[in-house]
């Protein structure tokens, strides 16, 4: 068996210029987007998420970006979940997209806000009937006695809402990170990587080239 230092990949498929990224973030990020859709890529919406406690403990897990524009980038949680309660106490946060196929990271910081109601309502009438009857039974992070306590509530909810249309939770909706900094990265050889940036300003989007 190979030794974890042994274990390297020299990247080679592409490279990113100035030009090729533009100066807006947004744009380049949706093309790289679809390039993830086109490449059949498994989860291409997949985001590790990282908050952090009012006093700067971190912890990170991985979740679904469910909407884009302008703004930023949009989830949906339970606001009483881990996540939650740190977006409270820090609204400070990171993403962090790995499309490993296509030897590409794309990495986000900056603040996020819930987003409106509406908009919330909007996504949660699109899920699946299981996803929305999940958002009812499962209290986010919070211990449980064993998987019953979720198979229990998930079929009281069944008999609850025969017809199949269960409101949205109170305490369920999306956040959206609103980026003061996007970071594409496409793998090169050599460990030379291409690191280009977009910090947000008064007058929009600075871009600038980082070392590897």
């Amino acid at each position: 068996m190979p030794t974890l230092a042994d274990l390297r990949k020299d990247y080679s498929l592409a490279g990113l210029s100035e030009a090729d990224a533009g100066d807006d973030p947004f744009a380049l990020f949706h093309r790289w987007f679809n390039d993830t859709v086109a490449a059949e890529l498994t989860d291409p919406n997949a985001m590790i998420l990282a908050t952090a406690t009012a006093d700067g403990t971190p912890s990170a897990r991985a979740v679904l970006l469910k909407a884009l524009d302008a703004r930023g980038f949009t989830f949906f949680p339970n606001y009483d979940s881990r996540k939650g309660t740190e977006r409270e106490a820090n609204p400070r946060v990171a993403l962090c997209f790995l499309w490993h196929p296509l030897e590409r990271q794309v990495r986000v910081e900056g603040t996020v806000e819930i987003v409106s109601a509406a908009e919330s309502d909007e996504y949660f009438v699109k899920r699946p009937l299981g996803s929305r009857l999940g958002a009812w039974a499962s209290p986010q992070s919070a211990v449980i006695a064993g998987r019953e306590v979720l198979e229990k509530a998930h079929a009281e909810l069944m008999a609850k809402f025969p017809d199949g249309d269960p409101p949205r939770p109170a305490n369920w909706g999306g956040y959206r990170v609103l980026p003061t900094v996007i970071e594409f990265w496409q793998g090169r050889p050599s460990r030379l990587h291409d690191r280009i940036r977009f910090t947000r300003a008064p007058s929009g989007w600075v871009r600038d080239r980082l070392a590897p």
